[in-house]
């Protein structure tokens, strides 16, 4: 797929206030600090589209960004949320859960895990709550170029045998790195391959 247009749409609260058409969404979620803005800024290859920042935790709202005009980037809040309080940590919580369970253009959620780090609880959870619900799911590792090709492997290999204790069939997984743009063609054409499919369904 090229990305011949990409631009901010939206920030929305609650999943209400989401934009009223029916285009497919594409939602990205990760723990905080897991590199989310810099992956959305190189799959669109525009540096400012999503907010970067030092600090974790920066997205606090749903953000949509319309690309091509003919499809949704959903930029969700991050999980594991840095430095919130309880309340705060409610309602983001409540935000994300209200668009995932609530959204009928929704079609993926991709899920963004650090490849440095061994499997998550955190993460874990999460997916594991996205698969009890029957909401469909990608995984992409982020951060590859912070490690040797054979140790992301490695790793990769070893988050594979730790969902295979729970699941009977993995999601789809894509390895990144935002500084090198990796894996950047395999995302846009597993979402190209989804918009087709779209298409074709009556």
């Amino acid at each position: 797929m090229e990305i011949k247009s990409a631009a901010f749409a939206l920030s929305s609260p609650t999943e209400s206030m989401c934009p009223k058409d029916v285009k497919a969404e594409y939602a990205f979620i990760g723990r905080s600090n897991v590199g989310k803005s810099s992956l959305i800024n190189m799959l669109c290859r525009h540096k400012g589209l999503a907010k970067t920042s030092a600090t974790p935790g920066k997205t606090l709202l749903i953000n949509h960004f319309i690309i091509n005009k003919e499809w949704y980037l959903v930029d969700l809040p991050g999980y594991g949320f840095a430095k919130r309080s309880k309340s705060e940590k409610q309602r983001l919580e409540q935000m994300i859960r209200g668009y995932i369970l609530g959204r009928h253009q929704l079609v993926n959620v991709f899920v963004l895990v650090d490849v440095r780090l061994e499997p998550q609880p955190i993460d874990l959870e999460f997916m594991n709550w996205l698969g009890v619900s029957s909401v469909p799911f990608s995984i992409i590792f982020t951060k590859a170029d912070k490690l040797s090709s054979a140790k992301v492997t490695q790793n990769v290999e070893a988050y594979k045998q730790r969902m295979l204790e729970e699941w009977e069939e993995l999601p789809p997984m894509f390895i990144t790195s935002s500084d090198k743009g990796t894996g950047r063609d395999e995302v846009l054409d597993y979402i190209e391959s989804i918009n087709k499919d779209l298409k074709q369904t009556p």
